[in-house]
């Protein structure tokens, strides 16, 4: 597979709001951000999804629940004593959460079987009590909703069935996150689109590129925050805010982060309106980069992928498409570079992917081109 290019680590920045709010509770003093190889509090973020709105067309999440009950099933990464995160980041009335159980064991909150969750706010449960889980483990996840709730915060495929009511859905509902205490290796964020998310992979299979990237390393944990038509440089009303619009709360928000994966930009070329100023590109880019490293970050930047087989290709967009990825292999933008375009194009056809990765829409890549895109990102440039 292609090299990962890099050019040292990331300046130590300032905390993260998580991991302020945890010196705060530990009562502790001049704090700085952690080093590699530390964690700034015990937890770490084992299995995340980032919130959209609803459309009306998102018939539970646009109506909400009244007295309904979410199972979900998550594929954690690293494993250890569990808490569950919820969150409201589209909502404008607060929900009850609660009564809520995690791999069979109740779950508190402050002590208490339900808590009420801001909207616009997020919501940490207590440990729970007697549970730990294993490394790579799924956990199930049930929340009841007394409700009525109003719309629900939600991510609208997660490529992995649950349940509302009984009936199978592959969104999630309000929970945003699982975290653990018992990772021992890298502490990973990948802000992206539909590729990250896992299009092009079977529901349920956990196939996607970042969950093939956790089993390439032990003890590590990877929070997925792909978003399905998520771009780097607009908001989109079903697709929900850009990449710089939901950086501070879908990635600074994890505890124990110590590296983003930035894997955007192939909607803001295929999608209307297309963007043609590879200038652009880069400054968001550039941003991005900036803003994680004061949050203490390393910042993995990938190269925007193939996508010559599908229907809003054109030479035109090709061709910026190819400058930008010259930019963001010879630039200083990022601390190390993922050439997620190397990895997956044809080198006979190099607009094109790989027919061998190809799911069949020239767009985004089958599990064998997932494996090829987390063999992309070297594990030296996640430590």
């Amino acid at each position: 597979m292609p090299a990962v290019t890099g050019r040292g680590p990331a300046r130590r920045g300032v905390l993260t709001a998580a991991a302020s709010l945890a010196a705060v509770a530990a009562t502790t003093t001049g704090a700085r951000a952690a080093e590699p190889g530390e964690r700034r509090s015990g937890w770490t973020v084992s299995w995340a999804t980032a919130q959209t709105a609803p459309m009306e067309a998102d018939t539970v999440a646009s109506k909400g629940l009244t007295n309904g009950v979410f199972r979900a099933t998550v594929r954690l990464s690293a494993g250890g004593g569990v808490r569950l995160r919820y969150g409201h980041a589209f909502g404008s009335v607060p929900v009850l959460i609660g009564p809520v159980t995690a791999g069979g064991r109740p779950v508190t909150f402050g002590g208490r079987r339900q808590a009420w969750l801001a909207a616009g706010a997020s919501l940490t449960s207590d440990p729970v009590d007697g549970l730990r889980t294993a490394e790579g483990a799924a956990l199930t996840v049930e929340t009841r909703l007394p409700g009525p709730t109003g719309p629900l915060s939600f991510h609208r495929n997660t490529h992995a069935t649950h349940t509302v009511d009984g009936v199978p859905t592959t969104s999630v509902f309000l929970l945003t996150g699982v975290e653990v205490t018992g990772a021992r290796g890298p502490v990973v964020a990948v802000l992206g689109d539909s590729i990250t998310e896992g299009v092009g992979t079977p529901d349920d299979a956990d196939l996607r590129w970042p969950d093939q990237l956790a089993r390439r390393l032990p003890g590590s944990a990877v929070a997925n925050l792909g978003v399905s038509g998520n771009r780097l440089l607009l908001d989109d009303v079903k697709f929900g805010p850009g990449g710089q619009s939901r950086f501070d709360r879908d990635v600074r928000s994890l505890p124990g982060l110590r590296t983003l994966v930035i894997a955007l930009g192939v909607n803001d070329l295929q999608q209307a309106p297309s963007q043609t100023d590879p200038a652009l590109f880069l400054a968001a880019y550039r941003q991005l980069a900036l803003r994680a490293r004061d949050a203490g970050l390393r910042v993995v930047g990938a190269t925007v992928t193939p996508f010559g087989g599908w229907t809003r290709w054109t030479p035109e967009l090709e061709t910026v498409r190819g400058s930008v990825n010259r930019a963001v292999r010879t630039g200083r933008i990022f601390d190390a570079v993922a050439d997620f375009d190397t990895a997956l194009r044809d080198p006979a056809n190099p607009s094109r992917i790989l027919p061998a990765f190809d799911s069949g829409d020239g767009l985004h890549p089958n599990p064998s081109g997932h494996a090829a895109l987390a063999a992309a990102v070297d594990r030296r440039h996640l430590l």
